[in-house]
């Protein structure tokens, strides 16, 4: 079994499945036919589908994708096993890691069926990434003979199960790295993790603390890496390009990308470095003899070379929070948040850095994961000491899930009711940083109320702070603006009103059962009809919800099986929300050098959710303590 990841090739598919990108590696193929070769098993006809020698062509991938998609219901599947599975098919596995890791099945010159697998599958914008990692052949068996079973489902104590199996592939994991990458660069979404320090220095005491008190903060920037800055915006540019362009194919500049970026991180099939911005500075700067460092020290591969500057380093802790907010007895609200530490630490030679990571116990972490240049003990007190050393550019240091500390930022309730066919009367209760001390202070606060199925018109309404903006399909209330934040002080917002739809043009809609049954010939159709349909049932259920909505009742006419909500975006600074913290003064280098230390805080909404009070909301059972 292979100890370490290899890809034995790699596919770009479009939404109109075709291939615009392959790469395929001859020296890991070549492991392949040798390890076929070994297995003699792999000659026996015993089962259904053989183990495939050789690679496909790119016809024959498209192909076998396409087959895949109508018989799975979509490029994702089914994951569970449902009525329409057929056996050999990844969703008579009936385990929805299978919606992620895949099989194609094409046939030989004797017509006898070839299985690829395991296919690690990623979806970016209009693209699927499909990298195939090297396994034994013995593995590629197992997982056929699970396409046969007869039960369903991973029972505890069977003999072949697939989560053990994917346990035991450690390429798994890498190919998963390589198609994100993959996908990063195609949509022009390389970029560094944030760090943020403050535009202008702190005076102290008690200037700031007069300052934050009447809600006057210093404004904060992110600092962008200046390594490979050109090449980061030209794939950007290239992504953006893409995205506007027709969803037919890569352009060159594309191409060039993601050529340069496999020859350089995984040159022969092996990935080595799958980290854009280390590859791009390499590529713009090269070596010199000042990048070799000393005899007695072994340079890390997280830092091709050395960095030669002003010394500094730069932390930022960035949490974002994730609410469901009910205000119903019945229903807890719930929040969680999830962190990380960025830093940036820009030391000359191969330096080892150290610091106190302040409340981790008080926190109440749940997860916890580090960078690999991270040295950790065991967890122990309230403070976690952590030494690591560092790369080159921006990088996370460490992610987490916590739970959250203080109170909701954001706490009150939305209430919403149809007082006519096409007329809604809404009201927002709203409390703002409520218990919240300066240096915290929101640097903005908008609500989103979202009508997907519904036309807005016109909306009649005052509230009683901000300004209220109105789209299509959506009313904005901006609550507070950017460069107008608060600070040591709560606010009470509330917003009566109503809004006017236009009026409701209720059409018949074909049940699934009719879409899944039809797809192939549906599928036909788009494909003569437009070129920019997609081709999966997801997809032509989405397009379907939006033109063909049943007639619904006045209790719920905004969407189409769905819920009614408002969500809420802002930014805090000034601090965390769990408690997490690090201390500039007790940040070491060894060996000693003077070096100033910096340490910022930001905490964004993630998905904030304000459930109409008067409507329908989904809930799910927590086990109790």
């Amino acid at each position: 079994m292979p100890s370490s990841c290899s890809i034995r090739a790699l596919w770009i598919l479009t939404n109109q499945d075709t291939v615009v990108f392959s790469r395929r590696f001859p020296v890991v193929e070549k492991r392949w036919r040798a390890a076929c070769e070994r297995d003699k098993s792999c000659k026996e006809d015993d089962l259904k589908y053989n183990v495939a020698p050789s690679l496909p062509t790119d016809s024959e991938i498209a192909d076998a994708f396409v087959d895949r998609k109508k018989r799975e219901g979509s490029a994702r599947g089914f994951g569970i096993r449902i009525n329409q599975s057929v056996e050999g098919s990844d969703s008579w596995v009936d385990d929805p890691i299978t919606r992620h890791i895949i099989s194609l099945c094409t046939k030989n010159e004797e017509e006898k069926n070839l299985v690829l697998w395991p296919l690690v599958l990623h979806i970016k914008g209009h693209y699927c990434i499909l990298v195939l990692p090297l396994v034994e052949p013995d593995h590629l068996k197992t997982y056929t003979r699970m396409c046969k079973r007869s039960d369903c489902g991973n029972a505890v104590g069977a003999d072949e199960s697939l989560s053990p199996l994917l346990l035991n592939l450690p390429s798994i994991t890498g190919a998963f790295m390589v198609g994100h990458m993959i996908g990063d660069i195609i949509t022009g979404d390389v970029t560094e993790p944030e760090i943020v320090t403050s535009a202008s220095p702190s005076v102290g005491g008690l200037l700031d603390s007069l300052t934050g008190s009447i809600g006057i903060s210093a404004r904060a920037k992110p600092v962008a890496a200046p390594v490979a800055g050109s090449t980061a915006s030209g794939a950007a540019t290239s992504g953006a390009m893409a995205s506007d362009a027709p969803k037919i194919g890569l352009r060159s500049l594309d191409r060039d990308a993601i050529r340069s970026f496999i020859s350089s991180a995984m040159p022969f099939g092996t990935p080595l470095d799958l980290n854009y911005t280390n590859i791009s500075a390499v590529k713009i700067n090269g070596f010199s003899s000042a990048d070799i460092p000393p005899a007695d020290q072994k340079q890390p591969a997280w830092k091709p070379y050395l960095y030669r500057g002003k010394q500094r380093i730069l932390f930022t802790i960035h949490e974002t929070v994730h609410a469901a907010m009910y205000d119903r007895d019945e229903i807890p609200d719930s929040k969680k948040i999830s962190g990380q530490v960025n830093c940036r630490a820009e030391l000359e030679g191969l330096p080892d850095v150290m610091f106190p990571l302040i409340g981790l116990d008080t926190a109440r972490v749940e997860l916890l994961s580090f960078h690999p240049c991270a040295q950790v003990p065991e967890h122990g007190n309230e403070k976690q000491s952590l030494m690591f050393s560092p790369p080159l550019g921006n990088f996370v240091l460490m992610r987490y899930q916590a739970f959250c500390g203080m109170g909701p930022p954001i706490k009150g309730f939305y209430q919403l009711s149809m007082v006519s066919e096409n007329e809604g009367a809404f009201l927002f209760k709203l409390r703002l940083m409520e218990g919240y001390r300066a240096p915290l202070s929101m640097d903005f606060c908008t609500v989103t109320m979202p009508f997907p199925r519904r036309r807005v018109l016109s909306f009649d309404g005052t509230p009683s702070i901000g300004t209220v903006s109105v789209a299509e399909h959506l009313v904005e209330w901006k609550i507070i603006t950017t460069g107008r934040g608060i600070s040591g002080k709560s606010v009470e917002a509330t917003f009566p009103g109503t809004v006017k739809f236009a009026p409701w043009q209720p059409q018949r809609l074909p049940t699934s059962g009719a879409v899944l049954g039809n797809m192939e010939d549906e599928e036909s159709d788009a494909e003569t009809e437009s070129t920019n349909n997609m081709a999966n049932v997801e997809n032509l259920l989405m397009e379907k919800m939006n033109k063909d909505l049943q007639a619904v009742d006045l209790e719920e006419p905004f969407c189409w099986q769905a819920y009614e909500y408002a969500k809420v975006s802002f930014k805090i600074m000034g601090g965390s929300l769990s408690g997490m913290s690090i201390d500039p003064k007790s940040v070491s280098i060894f060996p000693a050098v003077k070096a100033p230390v910096e340490f910022s805080t930001q905490v964004t909404s993630g998905d904030y959710i304000l459930w109409n009070t008067l409507g329908k909301c989904p809930v799910a059972a927590t086990p109790k303590a």
